[in-house]
Formats: C-alpha cells, sequence, structure tokens
C-alpha cells in the first residue's frame, strides 16, 4: 500500500479534535502508559495498517506499534492484528481515525476478494472505477488490489474512455474515435462505451481497442460478446454498470466471455471492516 499523504492524515486528526480530545485529556493522567491490540471482529482481508499506524506516530511518536499481519492478510473474528503500546492519551486520541482507515480500506479489499471469488474459472478480471472517497483514491485503489482486483484508470490522463456524453458532445462514435486517435498518444488504447448492439458496431467500425457493455442485460451483453469475438477478436471487452456484488449477478456477466467486469460498489459501498483497539 502506497504511504498516505502526512496531510491527509493531519487533516483527519484535526477533523476529529485528536489534539483537544477533552474526554481523554480530563480523564486519563498525562503520564500514563498503556498498551493494547488491534482486533478483528470478522473475517477478511486486511488493508490499511500501515496508514493507521502513521496516524498514531503523527498524532505522537513515542507510540509504539508491533504488527501481527501485513496488509493482504486473510483474517479470522478474533485474529490481533497488531500490539499498541505508548502515552495512553496518544493511543486513545488517535483511535478512531486509525481505525477509520484501517476498517475503510479493508472494508474495499475484503469486498473485492468475494467478487474475485465469484467470478474464478473464467476469463473476466475485476476492475476497480474511479468512484472512490475524494482524497483517498490511490488508498483505496491499493486496497483493490490487495483484494485480489485490478485497477481501472486511476484519473482521467491515464487513458481514453470516450462515454455517453463525449459521444453526444463529438457528434458520434465515429467522430469521437477518430478525434481520439488524432489526439491521444499511440500507446493509449481507446475505449468506447456502449449500450446497444448498434452501439457496438459502431464502436468496432471505428477501431475502438476497448468495448464498453454498459447496463446491458445479460443476454444482451451475450449478443454483443459473440459479435465482437467474431468481428475483432483482439478488441477487449469490459462489463459495467450498475452489476453490483452478488456472486450469482457476477458469475452470470462473467460467464458471457467478458475480459473485465468494472465495479463501482467496491468503493463508494463497500461495507467497513469491523475493527477495534483493546486496552490491556
Amino acid at each position: 500500500m502506497p504511504k498516505p499523504s502526512l496531510d491527509l492524515i493531519k487533516h483527519a486528526l484535526e477533523e476529529d479534535g485528536a489534539e483537544a480530545d477533552i474526554t481523554t485529556l480530563s480523564t486519563v493522567p498525562e503520564n500514563h502508559q498503556s498498551s493494547g491490540s488491534i482486533i478483528a471482529r470478522q473475517a477478511g482481508v486486511v488493508a490499511g495498517l500501515a496508514v493507521a499506524t502513521e496516524t498514531f506516530h503523527q498524532l505522537d511518536s513515542r507510540v509504539s506499534i508491533e504488527l501481527l499481519v501485513q496488509d493482504g492478510a486473510i483474517v479470522q473474528p478474533g485474529d490481533v492484528l497488531a500490539h499498541l503500546s505508548g502515552p495512553a492519551r496518544s493511543l486513545l486520541s488517535a483511535e478512531r481515525v486509525a481505525l477509520n482507515f484501517l476498517g475503510r480500506l479493508s472494508g474495499i479489499a475484503t469486498i473485492t476478494a468475494r467478487c474475485v471469488r465469484a467470478v474464478e474459472g473464467t476469463r473476466a478480471r475485476i476492475l476497480d472505477t474511479r468512484k472512490t472517497t475524494p482524497g483517498l483514491r490511490s488508498l483505496e485503489k491499493a486496497a483493490v488490489l490487495l483484494g485480489g482486483g485490478q485497477n481501472h484508470r486511476f484519473g482521467l490522463s491515464d487513458g481514453v474512455l470516450i462515454k455517453d456524453n463525449h459521444i453526444k458532445a463529438a457528434g458520434g462514435i465515429a467522430q469521437a474515435v477518430t478525434a481520439a486517435r488524432r489526439t491521444a498518444p499511440h500507446l493509449l488504447k481507446i475505449e468506447v462505451e456502449c449500450e446497444t448492439l448498434a452501439e457496438v458496431q459502431q464502436a468496432l467500425e471505428s477501431g475502438a481497442d476497448v468495448v464498453l457493455l454498459d447496463n446491458m442485460d445479460v443476454e444482451t451483453m451475450r449478443s454483443a460478446v459473440e459479435v465482437i469475438r467474431r468481428n475483432a477478436p483482439r478488441v477487449l471487452i469490459e462489463a459495467s454498470g450498475n452489476i453490483g456484488t452478488n456472486g450469482e449477478r457476477l458469475k452470470a456477466v462473467a460467464a458471457t466471455g467478458v475480459d473485465f467486469i468494472s465495479l463501482g460498489a467496491l468503493t463508494h459501498s463497500a461495507p467497513n471492516f469491523d475493527v477495534s483497539l483493546e486496552f490491556a
């Protein structure tokens, strides 16, 4: 997992009022030392331990942390993830921000792993999208990787993805692809979003490298895959649009023969992973 921005953690601690934790300041002696453990309360894939560690250290460098597992580890309820010791006030005041990062990122890794398992045995690979929490994209996309998924574009400059509004603004699929070929670097693939079989045919005739089947039902998607494989076997196929993370739905989409399934739900709807800090 990439090293988090120090400003990101600083702002998170400031948002929580960690330096002015009135409950802790009024109840815990200044020099009191404590120890505790971060414990998983559910099964899943851990992500964000490095971020949680940096959160404690940024508030107080005297906090000592021993990691018992690494990011990407599969854990069960009751597993101890880390031991902590140091000034009790610092442990208490950084606790919620650290666990928020850990719970959020582990939740993403866990739901990604579940989706990856659902399509095992098919050619489909699970991708994330740009539907991430503002400011947390690099961490959330790293969590997807830890869960066994793959990253789609990190940002708008990473690839050409011609969507419905681009097509309308350009005057059509052919016009949009032609303009992209003329302007974009030659190493970037050009992907076109298609909602109908007619649009799929237009994308193929325009020379698209990747076709995104958007918001299609499974039968239409299967027909689109057959058309693409028959007429342009080198073109990659991505499915997206309200697919969700239901295992049976994912299996049905993967069975159509698509190469990728991109899921905004990996990042915008991942349940929080239940984790806690317990003092000894």
